[in-house]
């Protein structure tokens, strides 16, 4: 994949996916500044501590980024085991504000790429709410609408996935036609990372067990973090709008 020479941005570098990530395109000679509330264990090129969760701290993390700067990975992401208010703010609102302002930055050929999951493959049984959410203006105005329209917690992170997905795919074809900055989402199942564990309190050991069957095992970190990569490249110049599986064939089980 070319990335050489690019400056890539990756929240959530600490651990998981995002170091996975970090490691792959620094490999591939990217350039790497990580964003996280938990300090690197891997080398980066650069890193910046912040709060993903809050907006003021996102706009101070954001002064401290390259003045320019060709890919973000949006990697971070807490577990539905998580108050519904953080996993709203970090997972979707802080998410959001934090793409936008980075189009203040990107090139024409920048990529966005997020990360959402096989949970969010509801998403159509609520697309009119989630449309709804997508259009509120600003990240307090995205607090005020969920204020409005509470979200249940034992389904929280399903559903701010699901509202990822319909945001990244609304929104990206503005950005590409106006900005020439694609925007894709990479959806994994279950993976090997710090969290899986939260997982499987989230959705039950019923739920786990009952969906077993449909995969060989959890995926591994970096079986996932070379799609993410891939959005950054060249090669994937001309996509821009889809929300791509990385399940072992997981999401196919169910049609």
């Amino acid at each position: 994949m070319n990335v050489q020479g690019k400056t890539i941005v990756i929240t959530g570098v600490s651990s998981g996916i995002g170091a996975e990530t970090a490691r792959l395109l620094r490999f591939n000679g990217a350039r790497v500044i990580g964003m996280d509330r938990n300090d690197p264990t891997i080398t980066i090129d650069g890193f910046v501590k912040a709060d993903l969760s809050e907006q003021s701290a996102i706009d101070a993390a954001f002064r401290q980024l390259p003045e320019r700067f060709d890919a973000l990975c949006n990697v971070a992401g807490v577990p539905g085991t998580a108050p519904v208010d953080l996993v709203a703010r970090v997972n979707y609102l802080g998410l959001r504000h934090l793409s936008a302002r980075a189009l203040e930055r990107l090139p024409q050929g920048g990529s966005i790429v997020n990360i959402s999951s096989i949970l969010g493959a509801e998403w159509p049984a609520r697309l009119d709410l989630h449309k709804a959410l997508g259009e509120t203006p600003s990240f307090e105005a995205g607090l005020a609408f969920l204020a409005k329209n509470p979200v249940p917690h034992e389904t929280c992170y399903q559903y701010f996935k699901e509202a990822l997905i319909v945001w990244t795919v609304t929104q990206s074809q503005k950005w590409f036609l106006s900005h020439g900055v694609r925007m894709n989402c990479v959806a994994p199942g279950p993976v090997f990372t710090p969290i899986l564990g939260d997982f499987v309190q989230m959705l039950g050991e019923e739920r786990v067990q009952k969906d077993a069957h449909r995969m060989k095992r959890p995926a591994l970190a970096d079986e996932v973090a070379p799609v993410v990569a891939f959005f950054c490249a060249d090669e994937s110049r001309w996509v821009s709008g889809v929300n791509l599986p990385v399940d072992g064939g997981l999401a196919s089980t169910y049609l």
